[in-house]
């Protein structure tokens, strides 16, 4: 599995009510979540992200609440990973349950700035900043979750 796309950057502790406005949460419609996402951080988000595209943040990215809005948001707005230095524990299994691969990676994570051209081997966890030229180790998934991301979720894997 690969992504290849332009780096969308944010910092430390993106909390869940900026990545998808609790005033959206009424809806469990992907599109209109992902019309919504990061929103209160990022009004041009939206305008523009292009499918593929990946997400970059330094600390602590999905803190807050426990919603699974959040990852859906993402996902369904184009970006096929997201990079940080740390995730919230909550967020990071819940990214996995819906399918959205995300890698932790610190010196990828301060390095790599909004605008750069990224690509990701998932199967070795080697980040790739085409811009600058740089190499990053990311730990690669084990087997079980790249399984589950390749089939879009969790329910996606156990369905017969």
């Amino acid at each position: 599995m690969k992504a290849h796309g332009i780096v969308h950057k944010y910092g430390d502790n993106v909390d869940t009510d900026v990545i998808i406005p609790a005033r959206y949460l009424n809806t469990a419609d992907h599109k209109e979540l992902a019309s919504h996402c990061m929103e209160d951080i990022d009004k041009d988000f939206v305008k523009n992200v292009k499918e593929g595209d990946i997400m970059v943040a330094n600390m602590n990215f999905g803190c807050g609440s426990s919603r699974e809005h959040a990852p859906i948001a993402i996902k369904a707005s184009g970006i096929s990973c997201v990079i940080a230095s740390t995730f919230a524990r909550i967020f990071y299994r819940n990214s996995i349950n819906i399918g959205l691969p995300i890698l932790e990676c610190d010196d990828a994570a301060k390095d790599i700035e909004a605008g750069n051209e990224v690509e990701i081997d998932f199967d070795s966890g080697i980040i790739t900043n085409i811009t600058k030229n740089k190499t990053y180790q990311a730990q690669p998934f084990p087997d079980f979750i790249k399984e589950i991301i390749s089939k879009g979720g969790l329910l996606n894997s156990i369905k017969k």
